[in-house]
């Protein structure tokens, strides 16, 4: 470039920038770290060690609920229906004569809403043992045995404890089933406060079989049933009619 240039001239004119910084090391970015993991425990969502004292289990009048074996599609599956008498202005089913006695789910021939409590799928019930509330690692599923229909408690973790036979048809018969509960289970009501919601507990207070077979409730894993972002202001639950959640199958 000629001395003597215009672009030279006009450069000479700016002071020179300063010099990018020398790059630091990772001192300071290791010394940070213990600073970011406190802070980070302090606002840490819901812990699973909290998760069981989220929700109560509260009682429930246990003659105006039936849980039956419902047929899928052709019959040759079925799943656990349960149904609630929430009012008295019309039955919301009929239970027959025997074992295994046949259930006529009435509440489908009418707008049950208000009426009738219909629970369909895990988003109506779940199992609970005692103070631990086992949404997240049991799921209940309806299986045939030699000749009964048997209502499952199943684990989806390893570790989360025994495979339960809650309920039975006691027998084996076409269309809709009642459930017997079997000893120590019954039905309770998913509670956050005082609010009762349209969830139901097939609950027991302590794990069957020997101290050496089953888990006990401090060893399971007792993971948030809600969101930790819906913890800090309640549960998105349904009140206590829980008549236009999730109804899929079966249609009567």
């Amino acid at each position: 470039m000629s001395p003597d240039s215009p672009l030279r001239s006009a450069l000479l004119r700016f002071p020179s920038l300063p010099s990018r910084p020398p790059r630091q090391s990772g001192r300071l970015l290791t010394g940070l770290l213990p600073a970011v993991a406190a802070l980070s425990m302090a606002v840490d969502p819901i812990r699973p060690a909290m998760a069981s004292s989220i929700f109560a289990a509260a009682d429930v009048e246990l003659d105006k609920f039936v849980l039956v074996a419902a047929p899928i599609g052709r019959g040759e599956r079925s799943q656990l229906n349960i149904y609630e008498q929430i009012k008295g202005t019309r039955p919301c089913f009929a239970v027959g004569e025997g074992k295994p006695a046949a259930v006529n789910p009435l509440l489908g021939t009418f707008d049950f809403s208000g009426i009738c409590g219909r629970y369909i799928d895990a988003n109506g019930f779940s199992v609970r043992i005692g103070g631990s509330d086992l949404a997240t690692s049991y799921r209940l599923m309806v299986t045939r045995d030699t000749d009964d229909m048997l209502l499952l408690a199943i684990p989806t973790r390893g570790a989360a404890g025994p495979e339960m036979v809650v309920a039975r048809t006691l027998g084996l018969a076409g269309g809709f089933i009642k459930f017997e509960l079997e000893p120590g289970w019954t039905l309770k009501r998913r509670q956050y406060g005082t609010r009762r919601l349209g969830h139901i507990y097939l609950y027991r207070d302590d794990w069957p079989g020997s101290s050496t077979a089953a888990a006990t409730a401090s060893d399971l894993p007792t993971p948030s049933a809600v969101p930790p972002a819906a913890a800090a202001d309640g549960p998105i639950e349904l009140p206590i009619d829980p008549a236009a959640a999730g109804d899929s199958v079966p249609d009567f």
